[in-house]
This record gives C-alpha cells, structure tokens and sequence, in this order.
C-alpha cells in the first residue's frame, strides 16, 4: 500500500457517518483533536523503539501514518504536498537544508 492509497482510505472514511467511521468521529472533532491523536501515537511508537521491539513498533508506526494522514486532511494538506516539500529537499544535504531553515 502507498502513502497516496492510503490517503484515498482516509479520504472515504472522512465522508462517512461519525457513528460508524473512527476517522470520521475524529475528524468531527476538529483538527485540534487529530493533531492529539496523531501525538499520542507518536509517542507510543517511540515507546516501542525504545523497547526494541520491532513487531510492536510496526504496529505503532502504521498508526502513525495513519494518524498522520487524518490531521493532514484534517487541515487540508495531501500527500502530495507532503512529497513535494520532500523533493524539494533532496537537492542539498540534511544538514545543509536544515541550517537554511529561518530561525
């Protein structure tokens, strides 16, 4: 599965009843409640990293991704931005990018 397949998932979900969709419910809640959502399943992958224990930490990082696309959707933001900004990084190094940054 891509990233963009699964923001098509997101996408169906989002138009479905709040009482039959959890991406839906969460959505209704507004993109406050995503971003929380999204954070908290952060921090259990971290957990999981931590913990060495990769069968867990691939659970938690589909979460994640997951998550990650419904506080995107959220505020309007698609994959496809995202990816734009990606390629626009890959002409100059991490380090180089990251020191460009306005502070």
């Amino acid at each position: 599965m891509t990233l963009e397949e699964l923001e098509q998932i997101v996408a169906a979900r989002a138009s479905a009843s709040p009482d039959e969709s959890w991406t839906a419910k969460l959505l209704a809640k507004g993109p406050e409640k995503c971003a929380e959502k999204f954070g908290e399943e952060a921090v259990e992958a971290i957990i999981e990293a931590v913990k060495n224990d990769p069968e867990k930490l691939a659970s938690e990082a589909a979460d994640v991704l997951f998550h990650l696309l419904v506080m995107l959707r959220a505020r309007g933001v698609s994959v496809a931005q995202v990816m734009d900004v990606l390629a626009s990084r890959q002409s100059q190094s991490g380090l180089a990018e990251k020191a460009s940054r306005p502070k």
